[in-house]
């Protein structure tokens, strides 16, 4: 049976804005909140990849969750970040995120380890027995080096605070099978901007978007212009978005994007390290990609 959806349509995956010392410039971060309520996001995901969550320290983490739910004030939900390799971690971010007040936690697969199917479905469902908050796994194999299967998909849909996957292993089959078997239990949302609308096509209920810090409303008109039948607008705005997305896409994730939002003046550019800012060939990528669009003068 299908459980109560956390949100159709998209959230964003929000950057974690920093001053040029490291720290967390939270001024900008509740503008971009802000924005982004504005601009009909459906949800906003912290400590996530976007959101630089391998680099925070757990009182970072907790600190960003708490503020998150606060700005948002309840008009929004808010999906915090919980994930880690080690799942008695994952368990100790999942018991504090809950209690920082968020709405539900994005769990990506334990990286590094690379856990079989039956480490997978036992370090998820932990987690997810630790949790008093619904949970949509994060299939992301092109960072964590694991692609979870189909049949674990299968077996964690039964938990009953299991109730979506964001997909972003970019593999339309595969993407089309998990939905096919799996979409009157989970959610299925797409984790990569540039096939959000195939993947609609194919079923998933919305996405989760890197692109939503800069152009929230646009993201958010594609899902709702596809929803609505009007598939042919839909695609054309997805297919107008296709030089702005390669642009943001350039360099690993999120290193365009902090660049963009400096020149967009939402915060500064600050990375932490090992990311880095991206070249200068790249930087003039952004740069003529922000200006096409209209969003820079």
């Amino acid at each position: 049976m299908k459980k109560e959806s956390i949100f159709k349509g998209i959230s964003c995956a929000l950057i974690t804005p920093f001053h040029a010392d490291g720290s967390i410039d939270y001024e900008s971060l509740e503008k971009l909140i802000e924005y982004q309520i504005q601009n009909r996001c459906q949800a906003l995901t912290v400590c996530g990849t976007t959101g630089e969550a391998a680099t925070l320290s757990a009182y970072e983490h907790f600190s960003l969750i708490r503020f998150a739910v606060k700005k948002a004030a309840g008009r929004i939900p808010v999906i915090a970040g919980n994930g880690s390799n080690c799942t008695a971690h994952a368990v100790e971010l999942t018991h504090a995120a809950c209690e920082a007040g968020c709405d539900a936690l994005l769990t990506v697969s334990p990286y590094y380890n690379k856990g079989n199917c039956s480490g997978l479905i036992r370090s998820f469902t932990e987690i997810a027995d630790a949790s008093s908050k619904p949970i949509i796994l994060y299939n992301v194999p092109s960072r964590t080096a694991v692609n979870i299967p189909l049949a674990v998909y299968g077996e964690l849909s039964h938990h009953e605070r299991i109730v979506g996957v964001k997909d972003a292993g970019g593999n339309i089959k595969e993407s089309m099978a998990l939905i096919s078997s799996l979409s009157d239990r989970l959610d299925v949302y797409c984790g990569n901007d540039d096939i959000l609308f195939p993947m609609l096509a194919l079923g998933c209920s919305g996405g989760i978007s890197v692109l939503s810090n800069i152009i929230p409303n646009e993201m958010q008109k594609i899902c709702e212009l596809y929803f609505s039948g009007k598939h042919s607008e839909s695609r054309s705005l997805q297919y107008s978005l296709t030089e702005l997305i390669d642009a943001l896409f350039c360099d690993v994730n999120p290193i365009p994007l902090k660049y963009a939002a400096s020149l967009l003046d939402i915060c500064e550019g600050t990375l932490r390290l090992p990311l880095y800012e991206t070249s200068e060939e790249n930087k003039k990528k952004i740069y003529s990609a922000l200006k096409k669009y209209n969003l820079i003068a």
